[in-house]
């Protein structure tokens, strides 16, 4: 068993860490894990320089955290209930994080809005992936059905940096999925998180490279050096 126990007197606040070739991951979700499989599978593949040390959860019993388990990471549950208020619980998880000594905070299917405290405690550290070709159809569980409202013929996914703004920080990625007349939601949103699973480990391994920079609130990315 990996949950991690809070209530031990060895989870101080661990002092702040330099980010290295080989990112240290903490991973958020709320419920299969598709995501973190996909970061997972590109870390054993040996294409991404990163490793997961953490992962945290805001709902009990899903899918994902099975994953962490069988992936010897440890985990640890954040419910609602469980906290006097949702600042408390998102603090909590902020000192969760920096325990494990975490580079870079990956939101993959977490599905509430983080408190302005972890944001600037992890500033220019936190990513997020949408599934929308941002900023269409933003602040919403259901892009995929909102596209297919509005009658786009291109949706598809965002990988940015989370700020204070929901689902408006700077774009590191987009992939972009065609819009079919017998579409439905579940089926554009399969072919969404299919390159969700694609552009979410590249993402991340760009940062590790260091090819990510931040210039206003764009993300440009920088070559890879060809020498």
């Amino acid at each position: 068993m990996t949950q991690v126990d809070l209530r031990s007197p060895e989870t101080a606040l661990a002092p702040e860490v330099s980010p290295t070739a080989c990112l240290r991951l903490g991973v958020l979700i709320s419920g299969r894990g598709s995501n973190l499989q996909a970061i997972l599978d590109s870390i054993a593949r040996d294409v991404l320089p990163a490793r997961v040390v953490a992962v945290a959860s805001n709902h009990a019993g899903v899918l994902g955290l099975d994953r962490a388990e069988r992936a010897g990471v440890p985990w640890y549950v954040f419910s609602r209930e469980a906290y006097p208020s949702r600042r408390a619980r998102d603090e909590a998880m902020a000192e969760f994080l920096r325990y494990h000594e975490i580079d870079l905070v990956v939101l993959a299917g977490y599905d509430r809005v983080l408190a302005p405290a972890v944001i600037a405690s992890f500033h220019d550290r936190i990513i997020n992936v949408h599934p929308s070709l941002l900023p269409a159809f933003g602040g919403t569980l259901h892009a995929a059905a909102e596209a297919l409202r509005y009658g786009v013929k291109v949706s598809g996914c965002t990988v940015h940096f989370v700020t204070d703004d929901l689902d408006a920080g700077p774009i590191i990625l987009q992939r972009a999925v065609p819009v079919r007349d017998d579409d439905t939601e579940v089926t554009l949103a399969a072919r969404i998180l299919a390159e969700e699973h694609k552009a979410l480990p590249e993402a991340i391994r760009l940062l590790a490279e260091g090819r990510v920079r931040l210039e206003g609130r764009r993300a440009r990315i920088i070559p890879a050096r060809t020498d």
